[in-house]
């Protein structure tokens, strides 16, 4: 007969001054990179560009998204702060991985080239402004 020995783990949500600091540059990343994807796409849509993907997307649609993208990326440099050696540099390697990825929706799925490539920029727009600010704070 054999016996498995299990051992329970446990994460506990950062707390105090880290977590606070944290959180305050994950919401001001989220709003300034909204005002920023929000802002290029009206510049694109009104130099022309009708950045569609099955239907023309609100620009209030860019904003809610990049925010939400934010919030992901203030969990997981919240995550790594606790789990990882260097969370900093594993944030920044994941983040910029995750920004490739969500390029590739665009690309796939936007009718026509301008759209393609329009879209493909407000995915970088937003993530030259948020990693950097969260990237600050993961071990600040």
């Amino acid at each position: 007969m054999s016996t498995i020995a299990t051992q329970a783990i446990t994460v506990e949500p950062p707390t105090g001054r880290l977590a606070a600091s944290l959180r305050r540059a994950t919401v001001a990343a989220g709003l300034a990179g909204a005002a920023a994807t929000t802002t290029v796409a009206a510049v694109l849509r009104a130099a022309g560009a009708p950045l569609s993907v099955k239907g023309e997307i609100p620009l209030l649609g860019f904003a809610q998204v990049t925010f939400v993208g934010a919030v992901l990326g203030g969990v997981i440099a919240a995550v790594l702060r606790r789990s990882s050696a260097q969370p900093r540099q594993r944030f920044v390697q994941l983040a910029v991985a995750l920004t490739a990825l969500s390029c590739i929706a665009p690309l796939a799925m936007a009718s026509g080239a301008v759209d393609k490539l329009s879209l493909t920029a407000t995915h970088l727009v937003a993530a030259s402004v948020i990693i950097p600010v969260v990237a600050r704070r993961v071990d600040a």
